[in-house]
């Protein structure tokens, strides 16, 4: 009967460390599994990664004159140069790795669809408005970092939180006043415009810009240069 008993304990006792085994398994299971289908998980990719994400970053690396190679999913030396240049031209840190912080600044990563559910098709028609008008004969780039001062003026404590608010702050954009305004979007002002949306900044995180060229106002010229782009210069 003792023994009878025993073997009924080493049962159960093996029958509960089988199933916290399959707890644990489904759980690291779960916890692996990709997104639904329809959202994106955006991780890390580096020198030997292979897969769609890699294939998303070198078509934007490519539409934006970064990377000339072919679009095949492996990322290469190629696409780890590409993604170098795209970081020191952005500001942030040069290492290759196409991080969060690198697919956010080229508007892939998942914080950039929030960002883009901030603004409706108005604001982005306004903001490429603005960019043709301000930086008509800019390189690509330099439209883009002209759209990106306008969303951190918006973000900004000391500016209107709308982007119809800060365009049309008096004084805010010279632009807006002169014979300039009467230039259209265009295509690439559009593009632009909805690159900067999606989180790409090459400005660094500017709030004002200026022609030195064409400005000898005393507080432009006194603000903390952060980087020139093209004529501009991009400052806190």
């Amino acid at each position: 009967m003792k023994k009878n008993k025993t073997k009924w304990i080493r049962f159960f006792k093996s029958l509960f460390v089988i199933l916290i085994a399959m707890t644990v398994l489904a759980v690291s299971h779960n916890l692996s599994m990709p997104e639904a289908e329809g959202s994106t998980v955006y991780t890390l990719s580096k020198l030997g990664s292979r897969g769609e994400e890699v294939r998303k970053i070198q078509t934007k690396l490519k539409s934006l004159g970064y990377y000339k190679g072919s679009v095949d999913g492996i990322y290469g030396t190629a696409t780890r140069n590409a993604v170098k240049a795209f970081q020191k031209n952005c500001g942030i840190t040069v290492d290759g790795v196409a991080g969060p912080k690198t697919l956010r600044f080229l508007g892939l990563g998942s914080a950039s669809a929030s960002q883009s559910g901030k603004y409706s098709q108005s604001d982005i028609n306004l903001l490429a408005k603005l960019i043709a008008a301000e930086a008509r004969g800019e390189s690509y780039t330099g439209q883009v970092a002209v759209g990106a001062v306008v969303l951190n003026r918006v973000s900004h404590s000391s500016f209107p939180d709308t982007v119809a608010g800060v365009i049309y702050q008096n004084g805010a954009f010279s632009a807006v006043n002169d014979s300039n305004w009467g230039v259209s979007s265009t295509d690439e002002s559009l593009k632009a415009a909805r690159d900067c949306i999606n989180g790409w900044d090459p400005s660094g995180g500017a709030i004002y810009y200026y022609n030195p060229k064409k400005t000898s106002n005393s507080f432009m010229l006194s603000r903390p240069v952060i980087k020139t782009i093209g004529n501009h210069v991009f400052c806190r």
